[in-house]
């Protein structure tokens, strides 16, 4: 009898052990780990986008001598930039046509708009685009347009007047996006015209930036000498003149404020008589970024030239 129940103990010990060992092991408490921590580079700005070209109805007309007119605006991803070209495009018609001529067209165009506004319109008519918007902002200057050509058709004139305006994305934004507007114009007389003119943006911002912005405190004397020094270089090199004095007597220099910053350094576009007769054309002056350390502000310099000028002072040091 003893000996079963030494047997039947063990068994109770063995089934305990054996129960002890399959129960699931208590959770470990485990470590906090800290989340991941992603690194993102700041978005950079940039100016991108297309032309689209309006649609401006010309009367049907046969034979050379046909009026021609083409305008194009800029449709970006930066809306604040269309809508300033919009205007700037609105101004150049205005001082391309006669002023004088703009008022009846305006009256032309507003008794058109009263019929139009006297039909029936359906619910999509009402929503228009900013191309829609800048078309319908064009007519009066369009009709002046088409008024002088019936007028040049009168006088038995056998001229073709053409009208060309459009916008081109130069730099994207770094530091500045810029956006050369070009436009050309022939309304009889002996020759056309043509002109460039630039729009520098910070994006950042969303405002335009003239020349002034970009110049360092009490610097502008100091630029406006460097850009005359380039008025003369241009003006011997075109063999303007026999010197610099003969040429001023008929051409001042001026500092023009139409600017923008290409990859050898400062460009100053002047207009058509401005600086010289009108077979120089649209004649421009360029600063090399090596002559600007100082005179324009460090973050409209190149990174490689700013970072020069800074050891600069360094390796004199050094050498002292």
């Amino acid at each position: 009898m003893p000996k079963y129940k030494n047997i039947f103990c063990l068994s109770i010990l063995a089934s305990a052990v054996l129960l002890s060992a399959c129960q699931p092991k208590s959770n470990e408490p485990k470590e906090p780990t800290s989340p991941e921590v992603v690194q993102t580079e700041p978005e950079v700005l940039k100016l991108s986008g297309d032309t689209e070209k309006l649609k401006l109805v010309i009367p049907e007309c046969e034979g050379k001598n046909c009026p021609e007119i083409s305008i194009e605006r800029l449709n970006s991803n930066q809306r604040f930039i269309d809508e300033w070209i919009d205007q700037q495009i609105l101004q150049q018609l205005k001082n391309i046509l006669s002023v004088d001529a703009i008022e009846p067209a305006k009256a032309t165009a507003a008794s058109e708009a009263e019929v139009a506004a006297s039909e029936p319109k359906t619910a999509l008519s009402t929503v228009t685009t900013p191309k829609q918007q800048l078309e319908q902002q064009i007519q009066p200057s369009m009709q002046t347009f088409l008024n002088l050509d019936k007028e040049l058709k009168a006088l038995s004139a056998s001229h073709s007047i053409s009208l060309m305006i459009k916008p081109k994305i130069l730099n994207s934004g770094d530091p500045l996006a810029t956006v050369v507007l070009n436009s050309s114009h022939y309304l009889g007389g002996a020759h056309g015209a043509s002109a460039q003119r630039y729009y520098n943006f910070d994006l950042e911002q969303q405002t335009l930036v003239k020349l002034d912005d970009i110049i360092a405190e009490k610097q502008k004397a100091k630029l406006e000498a460097q850009a005359y020094e380039a008025f003369k270089v241009w003006v011997m090199e075109s063999k303007l003149a026999k010197d610099v004095a003969e040429y001023e007597q008929a051409w001042k220099f001026t500092l023009t404020d139409n600017f923008y910053l290409a990859k050898e350094g400062l460009i100053l576009q002047y207009a058509e008589y401005e600086i010289g007769p009108y077979v120089v054309g649209l004649p421009r002056l360029m600063i090399p970024y090596a002559q600007l350390q100082g005179v324009l502000k460090p973050q409209y310099l190149p990174q490689a030239e700013t970072a020069a000028s800074e050891a600069q002072p360094a390796l004199a040091s050094k050498a002292e």
